[in-house]
């Protein structure tokens, strides 16, 4: 039951990156080059919405009693986890974002769309993952709690 719950969730996700346009790497270029005089602020209503769904989200989460149906407790953020391992992450994904134009999940919903742009991002980020999986030891970064 637990794939399939998340298959859907994959299926609904990716289906509205791609109805958003995020999986288009030229869209999300206009979106973040601000200062280009061709700026297409149409993603502002993408990100406000997925603000206003996670807000309610976390809500719902505040509020129920039980456990959820997949899994054994609801996820938290933490408050104060802020070091220079997330801040060199966000910098990291931040600028692989503007030079590219596309971020993981929109590259993998992209991927039945096709492209050698898109085929190019997704096995570079495939290689990224297994090698600091690789170098983690070394460093010196500790396994993510499941």
């Amino acid at each position: 039951m637990k794939a399939v719950f998340g298959a859907l969730a994959g299926l609904i996700f990716g289906l509205g990156l791609t109805i958003a346009e995020m999986t288009n790497p030229a869209k999300v270029l206009a979106f973040l080059d601000v200062f280009d005089g061709s700026w297409d602020p149409s993603l502002i209503f993408v990100m406000a919405t997925g603000v206003v769904v996670f807000g309610v989200g976390v809500v719902l989460i505040r509020r129920m009693r039980a456990e959820p149906v997949i899994g054994t407790v609801f996820e938290r953020p933490r408050l104060g986890a802020i070091n220079h391992q997330l801040v060199t992450g966000a910098a990291l994904f931040g600028a692989g974002w503007g030079l590219v134009g596309l971020c993981p999940g929109p590259a993998y919903a992209a991927l039945g769309l096709g492209g050698a742009p898109v085929l190019i991002f997704v096995a570079a980020n495939l290689v990224g993952m297994f090698a600091f999986e690789r170098l983690r030891p070394l460093l010196g970064v500790p396994q993510a709690s499941t």
